[in-house]
Order: structure tokens, then sequence, then C-alpha cells
């Protein structure tokens, strides 16, 4: 018996088993996945692009044109096909979204 499980035994007249077992830790699924999704993150400049776009937008400069727009939709797609890449190396299974030309993406 561990010495902490002994104290807590005499002390809080505690069972031994009646701890709370340690929460297992899920191993990777798939590797090659998560390293994919890492070197996405790594070469994309998200957080760059979004903070100049969150300083434009709070300043009122910026003008939402057709190339802003598909910009904007070809960032979500982007951000969408990292989260999935994501969520398979996690061993989840990524929800899969419709497309309908940007107006209602999620």
């Amino acid at each position: 018996m561990p010495l902490g499980a002994y104290i807590r035994f005499k002390v809080f007249d505690q069972p031994v088993d009646a701890r709370r077992p340690r929460q297992v830790k899920r191993p990777v699924k798939d590797h090659q996945a998560l390293a994919n999704v890492l070197g996405e993150l790594g070469k994309s400049r998200i957080a760059n692009n979004l903070n100049q776009l969150a300083k434009a937008a709070n300043s009122g400069s910026l003008p939402v044109d057709q190339d802003v727009h598909r910009a904007i939709l070809e960032s979500c797609d982007s951000i969408r096909a990292m989260r999935n890449l994501l969520l398979t190396a996690l061993g989840l299974k990524p929800k899969s979204y419709i497309s309908d030309g940007g107006e209602n993406a999620a």
C-alpha cells in the first residue's frame, strides 16, 4: 500500500479503493494526420490575419467586396479542413458541413 493511501486510510478512515481512478489519457490515433494539421497550422498566418481583420473591422476601414468575401470563405474552408484533420488525428469523427456558398456556413 502506498504511503499516501495508508495516510488517507488512517486520517480519514477512507478505504483504499474508494478513491476515484485517474483519467486515462487517450493516445493519438493517427500521428501522420496530427503532423499534417500541425504543419498546416504552422505555415498558416491565421493569427496575424485575424488580428488585421479585427483591427480593420473595429476601425470601420474593412471594405467587404467580392474578393474579401471570397477570401473569408476560403479561410473558413481552410480552418474547417484543419479542424477535421485534428479531430481525425484524435480519433474523433468530424462533422460534415454542407457549403451553401457561404451564406450560412458554420
